[in-house]
């Protein structure tokens, strides 16, 4: 039987490919390693269904294993509960801002955008909230491009999902 905490370890610190600055820990990809009749068993939640950093993600936790010398493991995908932005720590909120993406700003469980209250996004280089949305996608699906209308740089808002 393999170390799990070892393996938890080493994936743990395993980036994100589009946001290199976050883990697939931090970022709440990896839900679990665990060990089942001697088999080490990883599962992992895509951000969103048909997230395309999914088989980078595989192809990057089978690196690992094969570094590890494990050849018994199975990758699950976990579908439920779907992913959060409420899952990313106070911590990988900052990590966003420093990097240049404005963090979710509110828990899913604020509703007012479904309400039509404005969104205020804080641009992530100078903390203004006089920030304008120019498209609901960025880079990615679960990003949508900001500009600011105090210093005038464009950024990106990791949407909350």
């Amino acid at each position: 039987m393999h170390d799990i905490k070892k393996i938890k370890q080493e994936l743990s610190i395993i980036p994100d490919p589009e946001i290199p600055v976050l883990t697939i820990k931090e970022l709440g990809v990896l839900r679990d390693v665990s060990n089942k009749n001697g088999r080490t068993i990883i599962t992992i939640t895509p951000t969103y269904s048909g997230c395309p950093a999914m088989d980078r993600f595989q192809d990057d936790i089978k690196k690992v294993m094969t570094t590890l010398e494990v050849n018994d493991y199975e990758i699950v995908t976990q579908y439920d509960p779907a992913w959060t932005t409420d899952w990313l720590s106070n911590a990988a909120k900052t990590k966003l801002k420093k990097y240049g993406i404005a963090p979710p700003e509110f828990k899913t469980t604020d509703k007012n955008a479904i309400l039509g209250a404005p969104k205020q996004v804080v641009c992530p280089r100078c903390n203004s909230t006089n920030t304008n949305r120019v498209s609901s996608f960025s880079s990615t699906a679960c990003k949508a491009m900001y500009t600011c209308k105090e210093c005038f740089e464009p950024f990106e808002y990791f949407k909350c999902l």
